[in-house]
């Protein structure tokens, strides 16, 4: 058999197997995304996310924990470029510059409040927590509660969350888990973070 004869009956199989695996597809819901692990990229994929659904007019609300003090490109273009989005920021930075436990928890409440409100809110398609598992991890929030709140979202409403680390009962909770593996990073190098790029 020739290399094209090969290549054709292979995508045919695969095209079989993918149609198969489509049809069987047939539940209609909201997703749970939970983007974690120790490499770059999962604020990026959320906001790409963002991208998708306003593409559809979707109303999007975003809630970022921990970032806040520098500013990102993410923060200039949502509130520049998406005007039937909600863009909250904790607005403290990351904890190890705060280096204050009772402020951190404070600051996270009171952003978990504008999170909370987005969760309940049926106009709201899609709701970003980006970062929000450092807040269960350091037991900044009641982690009880916030599983809560995302199980009681209204029924379209779909949610990414993302992070490092958040818990086995957050994976659970999830329909879809994506960890993102860091193979090699510039700033291990002496590289600085670079603008539009890393923030």
């Amino acid at each position: 058999m020739s290399k094209d004869a090969k290549h054709k009956a292979s995508m045919e199989k695969q095209k079989t197997n993918v149609d198969a695996s489509i049809a069987a597809a047939d539940t209609e819901k909201s997703l749970v995304l939970l983007l974690t692990g120790n490499g770059k990229g999962k604020t990026s994929s959320a906001f790409g996310m963002v991208m998708r659904a306003m593409g559809y007019g979707h109303r999007v609300g975003i809630v970022q924990f921990i970032k806040g003090q520098q500013l990102s490109g993410e923060e200039l273009f949502a509130r520049a470029n998406l005007p039937e989005s909600d863009f909250y920021q904790m607005g403290t930075g990351f904890t190890w510059d705060t280096q204050d436990r009772q402020s951190d928890i404070h600051a996270a409440e009171r952003t978990w409040k504008e999170a909370q409100r987005m969760l309940t809110d049926p106009n709201y398609d899609l709701v970003i927590l980006d970062e929000l598992t450092y807040m269960l991890s350091f037991n900044y929030l009641d982690e009880d509660g916030v599983l809560d709140a995302i199980r009681q979202r209204p029924d379209q409403q779909s949610v990414v969350i993302t992070g490092r680390g958040g818990g086995s009962a957050l994976q659970e909770l999830a329909d879809t888990v994506s960890e993102v593996k860091e193979v090699k990073h510039a700033f291990r190098a002496g590289i600085k973070a670079r603008k539009g790029v890393d923030f």
